[in-house]
């Protein structure tokens, strides 16, 4: 892999409002976005050619001012779609009866661990231990100082085009953020399981070859290897399913180099695939760190780790460690109200059923300019080519895609190295008429375009 001609838009930016065409939009609206970015600086971004405005949300649907919906197959955070009224119900009654940090001895939070740590499986399960915090960055950021403590290494490897976090740490190992966003001199990456363009067969074995060789020169170069991490769905490298199995080859050459193997399921858990409540347990690993993020909490700020009991107990007991609001009452009520409803209303079933859907009426579609449509569960990726033999990348379809979308008012957004994939990924209350407007539009819009 050539990574030095990994030179990219910004994440955010690849579906991003481009200031310097302010001057096309409705003058009320240039106004707005002229004072957002007086009172909120350059470092905000807006989705979309044209930005939109909202002021509410009801289920899968976004609302504008004016009353007019969006259908929203994109917004991961609100995994139970928006303003659900069992989060809203919970979160209202914790805040107005006690919001307050962890180091009291409360009951909610640990009926909460108690009852997740069963579904992670093997060690987890076995001899495990929640660790909450407020977003998807501080948990990535927490179990990396926790297997660069435990490993006395610092070495972190991750897929080409990763997105782990925007903390001083994570954002070090994040290659999506752009190439002026600098990587830690302990980073190396390998190339993403491609499965339109590699040989699925062999996958697992190449990239445990390339991480191999990446754990050797972190090696020579005196770090050796604290951890492997990844998106267990491969969103920011393309949103890539198959094979099942694929880093049992990686987990067993990172392991055997006295590295941690860390699932970052930010993007791919909470029955996001459909078929497990977590993404990696698709993928054949038994990983000793798991990372959540807000999807956690139907967007309220909570997030966390598990940690098998072995890799956290030398950081606890050598370290001061904690996190004031991470696992608040009011956080946790959100979370188990989440937690709750995806098992009783069986939404991994659901994702299951709509996701095919979803992947079965993009097929029929029989665009020549559509490559590849994957994925799992009700995360989707549509990959659009200019050539099927050379499979080169088509980053204007995609875009002029999810523009006209977003007019005819459904959003998603893209991905990938090439910015050329359409990024699907629904709330889990995803229904058959959701799925009819989606496809419909992205038919219409092809059409169009």
């Amino acid at each position: 892999m050539n990574t030095d001609t990994l030179d990219k838009p910004v994440i955010g930016m690849v579906n991003g409002f481009d200031p310097s065409k302010a001057a096309n939009l409705d003058p009320a609206l240039a106004d707005r976005i002229d004072r957002r970015t007086r009172l909120l600086g350059p470092a905000y971004r807006l989705f979309y050619q044209e930005p939109l405005t909202v002021d509410r949300g009801e289920g899968a649907y976004l609302y504008a001012p004016d009353g007019r919906d969006y259908l929203d197959a994109y917004n991961n955070v609100v995994s139970l779609g928006h303003a659900h009224p069992r989060v809203v119900e919970a979160v209202s009654a914790q805040m107005g009866k006690l919001c307050t940090h962890t180091r009291y001895v409360q009951d909610g939070i640990l009926d909460l661990a108690e009852e997740m740590l069963p579904t992670f499986g093997g060690q987890i399960a076995e001899n495990g231990h929640m660790m909450f915090t407020c977003t998807g960055s501080e948990a990535n950021d927490l179990a990396t100082r926790i297997a660069m403590h435990k490993t006395g290494k610092r070495g972190v490897i991750i897929t080409s085009e990763a997105y782990h976090g925007t903390s001083h740490l994570t954002a070090g190992y994040s290659p999506s953020l752009g190439a002026k966003s600098p990587l830690g001199t302990w980073v190396r990456r390998v190339s993403a399981p491609d499965s339109y363009r590699r040989d699925v067969a062999t996958l697992g074995a190449q990239m445990a070859a390339e991480v191999k060789a990446r754990i050797e020169d972190l090696e020579r170069h005196g770090d050796g290897i604290a951890c492997f991490i990844a998106d267990s769905l491969f969103s920011s490298d393309g949103i890539y399913s198959d094979p099942k199995g694929l880093l049992a080859p990686v987990a067993e050459v990172v392991r055997a180099h006295g590295g941690i193997m860390i699932a970052d399921e930010v993007q791919s858990g909470f029955g996001r695939s459909g078929e497990a409540m977590w993404g990696y347990q698709r993928l054949g690993i038994d990983p000793e760190i798991v990372t959540m993020g807000k999807p956690m909490g139907n967007g309220f700020p909570v997030a966390g780790i598990a940690v098998r009991h072995d890799v956290v107990a030398p950081f606890g007991q050598d370290l001061r460690y904690f996190n004031t609001f991470g696992g608040n009452t009011v956080a946790i009520a959100a979370a188990r109200a989440v937690f709750d409803t995806i098992r009783e209303d069986n939404l991994l079933a659901n994702a299951v059923r709509m996701g095919d859907a979803i992947r079965d009426g993009l097929r029929s579609l029989k665009d020549e300019r559509i490559g590849d449509v994957r994925g799992v569960g009700l995360y989707v990726a549509c990959e659009f080519v200019t050539d099927h033999t050379t499979k080169t990348h088509d980053a204007a379809i995609a875009t002029a895609c999810v523009n006209l979308m977003r007019k005819k008012g459904v959003l998603i957004s893209s991905t990938g190295p090439g910015a050329n994939i359409l990024k699907i990924r629904p709330p889990l209350i995803f229904d058959a008429s959701h799925v009819d407007r989606l496809l419909s539009t992205v038919e219409a819009a092809l059409k169009e375009i």
